[in-house]
Parts: C-alpha cells; structure tokens; sequence
C-alpha cells in the first residue's frame, strides 16, 4: 500500500471525533476543483509515508485518536485497501473513507465485511453524463451508473455516512443542487463545500469567486426539499 501523506491528528476530517488522515495517491476523475491535484498527477513526487511509522503512531495513540479518515486521491483504486481497513480495525480505530464512488463493488465489500465505519461519497453534479462529465474533468459516461449504484448502496446500508458536493459559481445553482438532493432522498446527510478557487488545480477555475456565506444559505435550502439534513463547509 502506498501512502503518500498524513496529517497525525485532524480535528475536522471527521465531524466530532480525532482522527489521523491518510492520503492514497491517483484518482480515475480530473476535477478543476480538486485540491489534491499533485497527488493525483504526479504521486510519484511525493514519498511513500512507511506503514509501519503509522502503526507504531497509531498504536501509541489509540487512547487519543477515535479513528483513521482514509482520502486521496481516490482509495477505491487500490486493491489492498481492504487490508489497509482491517489492519487499522484490528488496533480498536474507526476508519471513514472519502470516495468518488466509482467502485461500488468495493464499498459494498467493505461494508458487509464491516471494515469501514463511515463513508464520505462526493456527488459533483447533477446525474446527467454531460454535466457529471463536465465537473469530473472525463468522459463519464460509462461510469454514471457505477455513481448511481454507489449512492444506493450506500443509502440502503446502515453504515453512517455523507454526501458532499463542492460548489463551484457558474457550474452550481439552486437548480443544480436541488437535482442531485433528489437523487440522494433518504441520505443520512449532504453537506455543500464551498469551494476555493486558489487551490484548484484548472487555472480557470482560479479566476472564479466564491459563493457568500448567504448565497450557500439559498442552496442549502434548495437542497432541504429533499434531504433534510443538509450544510455547507467552507472558509
């Protein structure tokens, strides 16, 4: 497995618990927005963060820390992933996984061998190929029911879980978010991102302005029609 960054212990990548967050490198979608970029472009310039140094950390700080959050990247590419989450479940951490949700059959083996606690699936637009295809940066059109299967796993599971999507000014209106809440009715919760454009990684989206705090206030409400738990994230 390689691992290709950590922060030791994060206060905000798993709503009210203390977690360490690990980053596994590549990603099969090339979104404008993504913050990540040089980990999924060029892993290859970041060095491998041995597993070993984080048992040994993870062990010491079992008492402290309530769980591992596993991000990347996209960690469903990785086949060992599932190792990954047992050898950290076998140390008495929760593991929540961040996901594009482009490998169903992964989540659903995870979940039925219980070896995530908490799933994070971003949904980047409405599930229409042209516009998913537009905001995932790849021709998505042999990949929209594997996201559509993804999401339904994951509602239909018990697992604890989150939607998300980045916002970005131009690409997502009410109409927009409204869309994609009708196709997450009966998620535990959608969270919007506010997104921020000097960390994208298309320069064109650098040059666009972030939503105001009252404008992500509207589309919470849009999205409320049909999730009722729903907030925004951002800076």
């Amino acid at each position: 497995m390689q691992i290709k960054g950590v922060l030791e212990t994060s206060f905000v990548d798993w709503d009210g618990k203390i977690v360490s967050t690990i980053f596994l490198p590549s990603c099969n979608f090339r979104c404008g927005f993504c913050h990540n970029h040089k980990l999924v472009l060029s892993p290859e310039s970041f060095e491998d963060v041995p597993l070993d140094y984080l048992l040994r950390f993870w062990r010491r700080n079992r008492d402290f820390l309530d769980g591992v959050c596993i991000t990347g990247g996209e960690p469903t590419l990785h086949k060992d992933l599932p190792q990954l989450c047992a050898t950290i479940k076998e140390l008495g951490l929760e593991v929540k996984l961040d996901t594009n949700g482009s490998n169903p059959e992964m989540l659903r083996s995870l979940i039925k061998e219980k070896l995530v606690d908490y799933i994070a699936m971003d949904v980047k637009a409405p599930l229409r190929a042209k516009d998913y295809s537009r905001v995932a940066g790849v021709d998505i059109n042999g990949e929209l029911r594997r996201i559509e299967k993804s999401i339904d796993i994951i509602i239909t599971s018990r697992i604890d879980h989150e939607f998300r999507t980045t916002v970005i000014k131009g690409v997502h209106g009410e109409d927009e978010v409204e869309a994609i809440a009708r196709s997450l009715q009966g998620a535990k919760r959608y969270v919007l991102q506010k997104f921020v454009p000097h960390l994208a990684m298309s320069e064109e989206l650098r040059r666009l302005a972030m939503f105001s705090d009252e404008e992500m206030d509207a589309l919470v409400e849009a999205a409320r029609r049909y999730v009722p738990n729903v907030k925004w994230r951002g800076k």
